[in-house]
């Protein structure tokens, strides 16, 4: 597998059309629906009921949209993201359509399916962006005028199917996290990817309501900080060999310079963080948390520590992991 650390700069233009162009599949093929929604945006709409208020204008503009997910639980993590994909090409999807919503307006974007874990092959799609989502959806549905869509035995309201992945793929995928730390961790580098710079799987997270649209300017500026923050938190608890990726590199060419561990940062709610790495987890953990984990690259064995230690906070998060390395 290679991890491609790039920084992707997207720009959020005030009014209508963005970079890529429309898939010819989208007027012949089945798309899925990932959505992505503020809860601070107003008035107050879920998930689904930003789904429910876009779906017509989807059918409108040629789509079949033949499922909703919210976007944040299929990018949880990378086992997950790849159980979706797998799922998705059962179905023979064509297409993945990202509908956000922030507090600043709304924007939707369709890219083709790409067939496997990453989702989508670029953050470059076709796009509407607009003052509201409704605003973002009525022009979307323009899409449509004039042009005949093959897509014609499409359902009149948004599903939600669930959770897609069966019981034993869940197993098997959590299965694959050890709650333990990994050994010989002074005989290699860390690999420490630095966020904002996409990692190969990490694509679809651009689409999230609290990333998309960041200016460079905020991207770069984020990244300095954030590098500089993670040095501060390794200098004083961390005592080997650290390696920056900051470019695309395989695993051959990783292991080649030594580097045979991965420093892996993931978000999402904290029973679906649990749930997908096996560790018991209470439904009323609601709360959003970032767990890091690290990745034994020729194993690709996943370890997650010997203690659950996420938090809302990143940094209290970072700390607590390699704190945790120590025992």
């Amino acid at each position: 597998m290679k991890y491609f650390f790039l920084i992707v700069i997207l720009l959020v233009p005030v009014f209508g059309f963005s970079q890529g162009g429309l898939p010819e599949s989208f007027f012949n093929g089945k798309s899925i629906v990932l959505v992505s929604a503020d809860p601070g945006a107003r008035p107050v709409m879920d998930w689904k009921a930003v789904a429910d208020s876009v779906h017509m204008a989807l059918v409108d503009a040629g789509a079949d949209p033949v499922a909703y997910y919210e976007l944040e639980q299929v990018a949880l993590s990378e086992e997950v993201q790849a159980s979706y994909a797998r799922a998705f090409s059962q179905r023979l999807i064509k297409n993945i359509i990202f509908v956000t919503r922030q507090r600043n307006g709304g924007s939707i974007h369709v890219g083709e399916f790409s067939g496997d874990g990453k989702l989508i092959n670029s953050t470059s799609l076709y796009g509407i962006q607009g003052t509201t989502i409704e605003d973002a959806a009525d022009q979307f549905a323009t899409i449509g005028e004039g042009r005949a869509s093959q897509n014609l035995l499409v359902i009149d309201v948004a599903e939600f199917p669930g959770n897609v992945v069966n019981e034993a793929a869940q197993e098997a995928s959590a299965n694959r996290f050890l709650p333990r730390n990994p050994l010989n961790l002074e005989m290699f580098k860390l690999g420490v990817p630095i966020e904002g710079s996409s990692a190969q799987t990490g694509m679809i997270s651009y689409f999230r309501y609290d990333l998309y649209g960041k200016s460079a300017e905020a991207i770069i500026a984020e990244q300095q900080a954030q590098k500089s923050q993670i040095e501060n938190i390794l200098n004083g608890n961390y005592p080997n060999e650290v390696a920056w990726l900051t470019e695309a590199r395989s695993d051959e060419e990783l292991i080649k310079d030594k580097v045979q561990f991965l420093l892996v940062k993931v978000e999402g709610r904290e029973a679906d963080l649990k749930r997908s790495m096996g560790v018991e987890s209470d439904p009323s953990e609601n709360q959003t948390v970032v767990k890091y984990y690290i990745r034994l690259i020729v194993r690709d064995e996943l370890y997650i520590g010997p203690e659950w230690d996420a938090d809302p906070d990143w940094r209290i998060s970072l700390r607590n992991f390699i704190t945790n390395l120590k025992k």
